[in-house]
């Protein structure tokens, strides 16, 4: 393959991979997975989820999980899911800004505490913030965060994306080393 063509085939993956660098997939209780005894309401709290991120749940055959609204979370309510799932690896994007909630279908289980409710926040923005000659949004667009607040949504995403990025950069050297 000639030179032309494999920085051809870089620069493509390279458009391909990059947007994959900043979305996050969490596996749900980390290494304990989708089941009773794990306190979901502490795991929760320490992670930041944005629109492209996934949730991966994992869990036995004794398990489900299910997508439900507020109320029926809050009641552990089994009867009207939204989404029900049962294959043990289950993946759930994060496609909207909001709270979305989750429970096990299993009876007896939500009241255990496998139920979940995770805050999604807007995917991270690389747009630089406009600058002080920029014309001010419409008063229906939401209004841009302050600057400090781009400043740690860059942060987190830079901290989330490390390992893929770091992924990227090994498959793009491979790839030259091979093609070269």
């Amino acid at each position: 393959m000639g030179s032309t063509a494999a920085t051809a085939l870089l620069l493509l993956l390279l458009l391909v991979a990059v947007p994959a660098v900043f979305a996050v997939t969490f596996q749900v209780g980390d290494n304990d997975g989708w089941t009773i005894g794990v306190e979901y309401t502490s795991w929760v709290s320490e992670k930041t989820f944005r629109v492209g991120d996934t949730l991966e749940f994992k869990y036995g055959p004794s398990h489900s999980v299910a997508v439900v609204n507020k109320a029926d979370y809050d009641g552990c309510e089994t009867s009207r899911p939204t989404q029900s799932f049962s294959d043990g690896d289950t993946k759930i994007d994060l496609t909207k800004v909001g709270a979305i909630h989750f429970l096990c279908l299993t009876p007896g289980h939500c009241s255990l505490g496998m139920k979940l409710a995770v805050q999604v926040l807007a995917a991270v923005s690389l747009e630089p913030p406009p600058s002080p000659s920029a014309p001010s949004p419409s008063p229906s667009a939401p209004s841009p965060s302050p600057s400090p607040g781009n400043a740690e949504n860059l942060k987190n995403a830079a901290s989330k994306g490390i390992m893929s990025y770091g992924k990227i950069v090994v498959t793009m050297v491979l790839m030259y080393g091979v093609l070269n």
